[in-house]
């Protein structure tokens, strides 16, 4: 498939509002795909290059994008600064002067297919060292002299993170059950497929080679690749979870950043000795040979250790402290599901997840991870030497979590107490309330392991659940938009922001799910949070609001922004609204945490306002 037929379904995609057409043309598109492109395409419709967990990033801010429109068309890039100052959008910017100042769809153009203009984005986002960004540039002005004037419009586009066509992961997953169905009766198959399986780009080519039942059948988890986490519901009482789960674990439920840990034992094999030997044969002198053994030697012997967040973000160079697992671990091959805690090695406990997450500063990490030393407390185990396990009962499971752990004080499998009895989970709460903790995870003893989705299996009990008439729990919500301050807050750009929650699936949204309102946020925020959403929402904003968003004329901010930053808050409480589209507003809301391993699917939905409005009563 050419670029240009393929920027002509983007350009359908953007002009139809409707979901159930946007399926429609996506799985018409998927069809007329080869097996060999059509992972290519998926990603770029998407956006994005590759799934998250890969981590390719164009680094291209829109300075640079600028630069190789001006390059591409001969223009000055003053130019290009006004009439993106005028649209607010590179891609149109790029359209215009493609078809006024070089007349370009006039002349013959080269015919590029998709997969080489998506290996040329490639090159450009994996482009690194010295001369990169004058070479980033070069790569840019050239691709865009070489597609047609529609094509420049969502070429441009993408480097920045901005194509606009507003679906995600869920939509394609659907258009692919379309593509051979022609409906959704595939679709919670693919569904399952891809939460233990999260790139749907792989999926794509997969079923389009073999066929959805086929790609989708007895998939397991790969070391290396992130399957989505199985996440915790909400009961009003120990008594409603004991009634719903039967007998249960009860666990410490710790305030830490969510991580799925992925280790493989690399050993050396006879066939990789003999590629290394051979290897060695060929150096020309004996300080290379020195040199280059040493590498080999490594290549062989290095394990692979990897750490993802909820959303598959991969943030390995966050935890230095990881390399040690081979040291305290019985087994070849695992993937794990566990919590890093912080911890402060003066006072001798754990700290917040907002300093936990300090860590993230890659820049600084050796400090950080000096200053800021954690533990993983490990709760699951989801394969191991070659075996899924996550069909297996709970207590199969922490069986054999507990036989693959040696004693330490780094990787700490989580203690549990069985029961029955309401009581004993009261018992437990209060405890590790005093401890200093979260409160407790309770968790079905037969409970298999639902990559991805929410049910009756687990469920979390934080402080203040057990207080009639407060808010049990925080909600995570993604920022719409937000009002410059006034007074001191007009120094920090931000007097409030608007924040929503996930709707209900409606065919008439691209998305599937709106976001709808749930509250206006401007206290309880010190000067340096301040400042730091400002710096995050700057990049985000957009001229129109997002299509996907549902929100009364008086909640309209000063500033949209795409829905990409998620937050937690704490409230009060809930109450119904009439104004508020979520149908709730949470009262006196205050920031908690900037929830960076959390993607928009992760966002807290209407349907759990609900279930949280009925606990306070």
């Amino acid at each position: 498939m050419t670029f240009s037929e393929l920027a002509k379904y983007l350009e359908r995609l953007e002009a139809t509002p409707s979901r159930l057409e946007i399926t429609r043309i996506l799985a018409e598109l998927f069809k007329k795909a080869e097996v060999e492109e059509i992972d290519k395409i998926v990603y770029l419709v998407l956006g994005t290059l590759a799934p998250n967990y890969k981590g390719i990033v164009f680094n291209m801010a829109d300075k640079l994008v600028i630069q190789a429109v001006a390059k591409a068309y001969g223009r000055n890039t003053q130019d290009v600064i006004l009439e993106y100052k005028k649209t607010g959008d590179l891609g149109t910017v790029a359209e215009k002067f493609a078809i006024r100042d070089t007349g370009q769809d006039k002349r013959k153009l080269p015919k590029s297919t998709t997969s080489e203009v998506y290996d040329k984005l490639m090159q450009i986002a994996q482009d690194e060292g010295e001369g990169s960004v004058e070479r980033k540039v070069d790569k840019m002005a050239e691709l865009l002299n070489k597609v047609d004037s529609l094509s420049a419009r969502y070429l441009t586009r993408i480097p920045v993170g901005k194509l606009r066509l507003g679906f995600s992961d869920k939509t394609i997953i659907d258009a692919l059950s379309w593509m051979e169905t022609g409906g959704k009766s595939k679709s919670k198959h693919i569904g399952e497929a891809y939460n233990i399986l999260p790139d749907v780009g792989l999926l794509a080519k997969n079923i389009k080679r073999m066929g959805i039942d086929k790609a989708c059948r007895n998939v397991t988890p790969v070391v290396g690749i992130p399957l989505l986490p199985m996440l915790a519901q909400r009961l009003k009482s120990p008594t409603e979870m004991i009634e719903k789960m039967g007998e249960v674990f009860v666990e410490p439920k710790f305030d830490g950043l969510r991580v799925l840990i992925h280790y493989k034992k690399l050993q050396t094999s006879k066939s990789t000795n003999i590629q290394a030997t051979n290897k060695l044969k060929n150096l020309k002198t004996e300080k290379l040979k020195n040199k280059n053994a040493k590498s080999l030697s490594n290549q062989v012997t290095k394990p692979l250790v990897r750490a993802f967040t909820r959303n598959s973000n991969d943030v390995t160079d966050m935890f230095p402290e990881l390399m040690e697992i081979g040291n305290y671990i019985n087994a070849d091959e695992v993937i794990l599901d566990s919590e890093a805690v912080g911890m402060d090695p003066e006072m001798k406990k754990l700290l917040d997840f907002q300093t936990t997450m300090k860590r993230r500063r890659v820049h600084q990490i050796s400090l950080t991870a000096k200053a800021i030393p954690l533990r993983f407390q490990i709760f699951d185990i989801l394969y191991r030497d070659g075996e899924s396990l996550i069909n297996l009962s709970y207590e199969d499971r922490r069986d054999i979590l507990e036989k693959t752990f040696s004693e330490n004080k780094l990787f700490v499998v989580d203690e549990k107490v069985r029961t029955k009895d309401p009581e004993v989970i009261n018992e437990q709460y209060r405890k590790k309330i005093k401890e200093g903790l979260e409160g407790v995870m309770v968790k079905k003893v037969d409970a298999e392991y639902l990559a991805g989705r929410t049910g009756w299996r687990w469920v979390k009990m934080k402080q203040g659940e057990e207080a009639v008439g407060k808010l049990s729990d925080t909600v995570d919500c993604v920022v719409m938009g937000y009002t410059v301050g006034k007074g001191k807050r007009a120094g920090f750009g931000v007097g409030q922001f608007l924040v929503g929650v996930i709707g209900k699936s409606d065919s008439k949204s691209k998305w599937g799910n709106k976001i709808l309102t749930l509250t206006k946020i401007g206290t309880g925020l010190t000067d340096e949070q301040f400042r730091e959403l400002k710096t995050r929402l700057t990049k985000l904003e957009v001229k129109e609001k997002p299509r996907e968003y549902e929100a009364h004329k008086n909640y309209t901010p000063d500033y949209w922004v795409e829905p990409k930053l998620v937050v937690e808050l704490a409230g009060d409480d809930l109450t119904k609204s009439p104004t508020h589209s979520s149908g709730y507003a949470l009262r006196f809301p205050r920031l908690v945490n900037f929830r960076d391993d959390k993607g928009i699917g992760e966002v807290t939905t209407v349907g759990e306002i609900k279930n949280l409005f009925q606990l306070q009563k």
